[in-house]
């Protein structure tokens, strides 16, 4: 952000949501039924609900009408792929069914339940990432899968999955970390067989930044869901608090931002990378907002850190909120045979306002309206 933009004290929550409405009427102008979409209108929900302006809400519901049918049929989505990015979504389906009552929503919502009940699973009871990834666990799935899971039955009065909720975060998170960082590997192949995996960890090789800003905001956002007497919800804030701290030794001690790969910062070609950063911010700004983490511990971590943000990532064009350095995707294996490796990462384009960015930008602006 160049300073003439603005500052800290600017409603960046405000202007982003208005760029959106401006911008991009239709949210996805290939037909796509995509995860990302469903993490901006996140965003826009979450402002509408701190400001009640109608017009964001008008627009989430009309950008899911363009996918969901009366019956609940959702354009592009297809079960049999088994595909957890495709269930993130259902979060904004259950937040408009409950603002509406509309029967489309709720049918939309059970289509993607029902998903995740037949799930395949790793033989510790993990869900597979997708069906063509088999006992792959990816961080990434834990926010797109199993906060909708609780959330669904958190909405709908359901008990009996909770405790697989919670044994979802809690074995992807064992089947991840790394004890000599804290960290959590972007993946884990239970089976040992994806060519980019350790052969005894089944790790894959690197720390990405964005699949832990998946991982922690998961973590905080599936906390609301879960009654306090589960057994495991305690592990749950436990385990947000150890990343988080690791987290911290890895940040960027001039900005308190991350870069792509995040304990190499120090490496060549290496950059402060927006939306892992910004997710994780979010994390750490709704956590404190709701007493899972010290406001000692992380108050000032997270004001210069979002002054940072502001700095490093964010600018105005035409009276346009952009939200810029975005890496345009990061996987592993499929069709382009992604390794995993630090020249991967580092490969993947860099883009402005894909909403993989935008998403966050707009949760942890609005959490930061309430901050400040």
């Amino acid at each position: 952000m160049y300073k003439k933009y603005g500052n800290t004290k600017t409603h960046w929550n405000i202007l982003t949501a208005d760029t959106i409405l401006k911008r991009e009427p239709l949210m996805n102008l290939k037909g796509k039924w995509e995860y990302e979409d469903g993490l901006m209108l996140n965003g826009i929900y979450q402002i509408y609900s701190n400001t009640g302006n109608k017009e964001y809400l008008e627009y989430i519901e009309r950008n899911l009408d363009n996918f969901i049918d009366n019956q609940g049929n959702i354009k592009s989505y297809a079960k049999e792929e088994f595909n957890l990015d495709h269930v993130n979504n259902g979060k904004i389906v259950l937040d408009i069914f409950n603002e509406t009552k509309k029967d489309k929503y709720k049918l939309a919502a059970d289509k993607l339940y029902q998903q995740l009940l037949d799930q395949p699973r790793t033989k510790n009871g993990v869900f597979w990432h997708k069906k063509i990834y088999p006992n792959q666990i990816w961080l990434d799935g834990i926010y797109m899968g199993s906060v909708f899971y609780a959330k669904y039955q958190y909405l709908f009065n359901i008990s009996d999955h909770l405790d697989d909720v919670v044994h979802q975060f809690l074995g992807a998170y064992k089947a991840t970390l790394d004890k000599n960082t804290g960290l959590c590997y972007h993946a884990c192949d239970e089976s040992r067989k994806a060519f980019w995996c350790d052969p005894n960890t089944g790790h894959s090789p690197h720390f990405w930044t964005r699949s832990l800003g998946w991982f922690v905001m998961a973590m905080v956002d599936v906390l609301e869901y879960l009654p306090n007497s589960l057994e495991g919800k305690q592990q749950i804030v436990g385990n947000l608090n150890s990343l988080l701290e690791s987290l911290k030794t890895f940040a960027d001690q001039n900005t308190n931002l991350w870069y792509q790969v995040t304990d190499e910062g120090d490496r060549p070609m290496n950059y402060l990378e927006s939306s892992g950063s910004l997710m994780i911010l979010n994390a750490i700004a709704k956590g404190l907002r709701k007493n899972y983490l010290s406001e000692e511990k992380w108050g000032s971590f997270l004001d210069k850190a979002y002054e940072q943000a502001l700095l490093q990532f964010i600018s105005i064009d035409h009276d346009y909120v952009n939200v810029n350095k975005i890496a345009h995707v990061g996987g592993l294996g499929g069709p382009q045979k992604r390794d995993g490796s630090f020249a991967y990462y580092m490969s993947e384009p860099i883009v402005a306002n894909d909403h993989k960015g935008v998403g966050p930008f707009l949760m942890l602006s609005n959490e930061m309206e309430i901050r400040n």
